[in-house]
């Protein structure tokens, strides 16, 4: 039932559990107009209601509280339900998202929009807790490692500013990575335009990045601030404020350290090493370090704008934990090198020179950091190749870029987030009206057009070429002898438009009319920040380094956008030999370094931060044209930060400039998904036909398919169904639950089929254990059989040896009587006396030998007795080789005779 297992405070009641809140939606709105609107946020935010849909779009006023809302239970409550079922709510709009991925395998972007402290960098994080819930994959370790992304990003890219104390100071478009099951598989960070200028100064009420006090804070309770150089009274003067309060919230907040501990945590999950997270921090200590280095002029006779580093210890402290040498780093600063028609030419560098290098250093030090912490992110949350391959993937883009600002001061910076974001409405507005509207007219549908304000020729006047203000800029930067006052003058010439005007009375502020309103900018610096001048020498200094992180974010080259590249530059022996003027010889290394790197060097004809931040701009654009997009605006309520008090002119402001309104009419009349016949028919051809058909992409089988649906609200233009929004989720819903039954259906079978394929393999191994025993069996008896066999025929041999033995013996007595004729008669008479004494002892001890044998022995040993000796003792002979014959012929028949009556017996 809707609503029964919310339980927070007020905001979700039990008692409308059964009945379909048409409050959740402001399209449902009978009156549209801006009091009805404003009136309905109104008193949902007072009962804690904080999201609103209008159609498929999310509004979100940040409650400035936390909202026990977000939990895992509440991550069940939205996975894969129809929206209608519960209330708005952050989690719907990133599982709309998933679920469109999965179901039409097709790339996701959800934009995240509002101005500073709207709550845009919660909610990013929001839906990437969401969107890993849903995108469960085996490998917990890669989702605790994705969930840890945002906080350790955010230490190192967000700041306190006068509005916001947790900031984005930087572009985030953060890529989850899934299969084509769904199942994460990866996460990959693009970051764009960092504020490295914040690393130097901030502006008053301000503070350095989150990172820098979590450093300090947690070096200082491991009582580890002596081994990082670091004081521990007086603060470094990059994050000194004019409250002088800095080291008293260090040593005394307990949210600095557990911060630092939650960043050692990050690292650690992450999967950095221990040796990285210690080099990060050295580089970290080193720019804090750098920034205490103050300079002195030196007056001479021939020269007077020399400088010089009168103390000593900042600079050593410096090079110490950059592991360069202190006198090469001092040389680099307070002198460059020049080239000029071959020759090299040494020139000092003024005291404000110096400290502008200073500046430059740390600036470059920390954003090529910040850099590399983003590519080694990305290097350790890459898709597993024995998983799934990446082009295999799909992927969910989530946009958190800087707010739209308007402070009392705004600089640079503050034009290059406003022209962001104003490029964020155009894309807003190019997907919400214009390409819906012409849409209308070429499919030849009736459909009321709905006015918008288009910001495009506002974003013309920023970016087109040669005459737009980022390449006016760019055309100043590179003059030498250009100024603040002559960029604003040359705006002035230029840019005729109603978008700009200069004010009376101050020469450097020039005004520009966003979306959003006016806001008034100081072109103070703007020349010294867009150029972002890196010497050489320092370049180079810094490539000696010991530390290999170091050298590594010095020797890989810049991209278009301004950012350290992915893969690591080779280092030759060039590129880390010291600047000439701290070798002996003044030889072209330097030249060969200015051609390495033209974009490290002084050459005015190097990319510039306009020039970046025009190619980040086209880089996040190309990105988010290529998925689907679903919007989330997000709404301050109040300049105060307060919970629970909602300012009715603030969110109105917000509401016209966004255009809430506008949406709202034309998410009342118009059609949000347009859809080829094409593709309608192969997406839903399920609802309407078998799933064995294939029916063609045509205007009949597209109508089929609605009327079966029971949808209403349709229209069918030239080529493409047109459907309200919440058509598709009618038809997604409808889809799943047919594709569910035929997935119940394939259950069964498969059960039937494994159950008969399980049936068969146990009859076929049953059989083969009957097989298996029978060869046993039979192997068994025959090893038997011959066992016997081999019994018998040594019993043979043993009997044949016996009476072969007992004739010869018989045989020799005989033919000794013979021999002797004194002893014939004598062993006649013996021979006749012991032969039954014999036969008897033969009986006795074998009484299985038959009588015929003495029978036949008595014939052959006395036929003959009175012949002579010879004849009688050769016919002796003869008759001994033919009864030894005939005794064997005998045993063998006498023994076969054994044999068989006893394997007869055996048999019985």
């Amino acid at each position: 039932s809707r609503h029964e297992r919310i339980h927070t405070r007020r905001p979700y009641h039990v008692d409308r559990a059964d009945k379909y809140s048409l409050d959740d939606d402001l399209v449902n709105l009978e009156v549209l107009n801006e009091d009805t609107i404003i009136h309905q946020l109104q008193k949902r935010y007072a009962d804690l209601q904080i999201y609103t849909y209008v159609g498929d779009i999310l509004i979100a006023l940040n409650p400035f509280q936390n909202l026990s809302i977000y939990s895992p239970q509440f991550s069940k409550l939205y996975h894969g339900v129809k929206r209608s079922s519960n209330p708005p709510h952050i989690f719907a709009s990133a599982d709309a998202a998933y679920q469109s991925m999965v179901t039409f395998s097709k790339d996701q972007c959800i934009i995240i929009s509002g101005e500073s402290g709207a709550g845009k960098t919660e909610s990013a994080h929001l839906i990437v807790q969401h969107l890993t819930f849903l995108g469960k994959a085996n490998n917990r370790t890669l989702r605790e490692k994705i969930l840890q992304v945002n906080p350790l990003v955010e230490a190192f890219g967000n700041a306190c500013t006068a509005i916001n104390d947790n900031s984005s100071r930087f572009g985030k478009y953060l890529e989850m990575m899934f299969t084509p099951t769904g199942a994460v598989m990866g996460a990959k960070i693009s970051e764009y335009l960092l504020e490295k200028s914040r690393v130097i100064k901030q502006a008053v009420g301000e503070k350095n990045f989150h990172i820098f006090y979590y450093i300090y804070a947690g070096l200082y309770h491991q009582k580890k601030l002596s081994e990082y150089r670091l004081p521990d009274k007086k603060p470094p003067r990059y994050i000194d404020n004019e409250t002088g309060r800095v080291m008293h919230d260090i040593v005394t907040k307990d949210s600095y350290g557990r911060q630092f501990d939650a960043i050692q945590h990050c690292f650690r999950i992450i999967g950095f090493t221990d040796e990285e997270v210690y080099s990060v921090y050295r580089i970290l200590t080193g720019i804090l370090n750098t920034g205490n280095i103050e300079f002195a002029a030196i007056s001479s006779q021939h020269q007077t704008d020399k400088s010089e580093v009168p103390n000593p210890e900042a600079l050593d402290n410096a090079a110490a934990l950059l592991s360069i040498g202190s006198e090469e780093l001092q040389e680099a600063l307070t002198s460059h090198c020049v080239v000029t028609r071959g020759e090299t030419i040494i020139r000092t560098n003024t005291v404000d020179k110096a400290a502008d290098v200073r500046d430059a250093m740390s600036k470059a030090l920390y954003g090529r950091l910040f850099s590399w912490i983003v590519n080694r992110i990305n290097t350790l949350l890459q898709p597993d190749k024995n998983i799934c391959n990446a082009q295999s993937g799909m992927n969910v883009g989530i946009l958190d870029i800087f707010g739209f600002e308007n402070f009392a001061r705004n600089s640079f910076e503050q034009l290059c987030i406003n022209i962001a974001n104003e490029q964020i409405q155009f894309y807003f507005n190019q997907h919400i009206f214009a390409l819906e509207q012409m849409e209308y007219q070429s499919e030849g549908i009736d459909a009321a057009t709905v006015e918008y304000e288009d910001n495009r020729p506002l974003l013309d006047m920023f970016l087109q070429k040669p005459m737009g203000l980022l390449s006016l800029l760019d055309e100043e930067s590179r003059f030498p002898q250009a100024t603040d006052l002559t960029l604003v003058d040359k705006f002035e010439d230029n840019l005729r438009c109603k978008y700009f005007w200069r004010p009376k009375g101050v020469e450097l502020s020039f005004g520009i009319q966003h979306y959003a309103g006016k806001v008034l900018y100081d072109a103070s610096a703007f020349l010294e920040k867009n150029r972002d001048t890196l010497p050489a020498d320092i370049v180079v200094v810094l490539r000696t380094s010991e530390n290999k992180l170091l050298q590594q974010l010095f020797s890989s080259p810049l991209t278009k956008t301004g950012n350290l590249a992915q893969a690591r530059a080779r280092v030759t022996a060039a590129s880390r030999s010291l600047p000439p003027q701290l070798s002996a010889g003044r030889i072209k290394v330097d030249t060969m370094e200015v051609m390495r790197h033209p974009e490290e060097t002084t050459n005015m004809k190097r990319q510039t931060m306009a020039s970046y931040f025009r190619y980040s701009l086209m880089d996040l654009l190309s990105k988010m044209v290529v998925g689907q997009p679903h919007f989330i605006r997000c709404i301050k309520p109040n300049d105060d930060r307060e919970a629970l008090m909602f300012s009715h002119e603030r969110v109105l402001l917000q509401l016209r400039y966004t255009g809430i309104l506008e949406t709202v009419k034309i998410r009342q009349k118009g059609y949000s998904h347009r859809i080829l016949f094409e593709e309608f028919v192969k997406r839903y051809y399920y609802l309407a036909f078998k799933a064995h058909e294939t029916p063609l992409g045509s205007r009949e089988n597209c109508l089929a398919i609605l009327e079966k649906s029971k949808l209403d609200n349709w229209i069918l233009g030239k080529t493409k169904v047109f459907l309200k929004y919440y058509h598709i989720e009618q038809l997604n819903l409808f889809l799943r639950e047919v594709i569910g039954r035929v997935v119940v259906m394939q259950a069964y079978i498969k059960g039937w089929l494994g159950a008969r394929r399980y049936k068969k393999v146990k009859d076929k191994r049953e059989n083969s254990a009957i097989t298996i025993q029978s060869v046993r069996s039979m192997l068994q008896s025959q090893f038997q059989f011959l066992q016997n066999l081999s019994d018998s025929e040594r019993c043979f041999s043993a009997f044949r040896g016996y009476i072969v033995r007992k004739n010869y013996t018989r045989l020799k007595n005989n033919t000794e009587c013979v021999a002797d004729p004194q002893l014939t008669s004598s062993c006649s008479t013996s021979d006749f006396g012991c032969k039954e004494d014999r036969q008897q002892t033969s009986n006795q001890s074998s009484p299985m030998v038959p009588d015929f044998l003495d029978k036949q022995t008595k014939k052959n040993n006395f036929d003959d007795i009175s012949a002579s000796p010879f004849i009688l003792k050769h016919s002796f002979e003869m008759n001994d080789s033919q009864s030894i014959s005939q005794s064997q012929t005998v045993a063998d028949h006498q023994l076969s005779s054994l044999l068989t009556s006893s394997e007869k017996g055996g048999k019985k």
